[in-house]
C-alpha cells in the first residue's frame, strides 16, 4: 500500500470560547486595560441609548475620545465605530486581527479576566 502523508492546519492557540469573550466584552472593561489613560466623562448626557458612556483617553501619545454602549464604540474625532473587544483595541493600538487578539489574551490574562 501507498503512504499518504496529510497535513494538517496549525491549531490556532485562540479557541472559539475565549474569540466569543473578546468580542463580547463591554468597552468599558477593555479601555482600562489598554490605555495609558482613560476617564469616564461623568457629566454626558446620552442622546439615545440611556447606557451609552463618553470617554476621553490616551493610547501610545495618542488622545481619543470615544463614546461607548456595551461592546459597541464610536470614536467622535475618526468618525469610527466599531463593536467588540477586538475590533476596540485593532482602533485604538493600529493593530490587525491576530496581534489584537494577542494583546487582549495578555491583557487580560494579567488581570484575571
Amino acid at each position: 500500500g501507498s503512504f499518504f502523508k496529510v497535513r494538517m492546519p496549525p491549531v490556532d492557540k485562540f479557541g472559539t470560547s475565549e474569540l466569543g469573550r473578546f468580542r463580547a466584552m463591554p468597552c468599558s472593561q477593555v479601555l482600562p486595560l489598554v490605555c495609558s489613560f482613560v476617564k469616564e466623562d461623568r457629566d454626558f448626557t446620552p442622546l439615545k441609548n440611556g447606557h451609552t458612556q463618553r470617554w476621553h483617553l490616551n493610547v501610545d501619545g495618542r488622545d481619543f475620545e470615544l463614546l461607548t454602549t456595551g461592546p459597541k464604540f464610536f470614536d467622535t474625532r475618526s468618525k469610527l465605530g466599531g463593536g467588540g473587544g477586538i475590533d476596540l483595541v485593532m482602533h485604538l493600538c493600529g493593530l490587525k486581527f491576530k496581534p489584537a487578539m494577542k494583546k487582549l489574551h495578555e491583557v487580560c490574562g494579567a488581570a484575571g479576566l
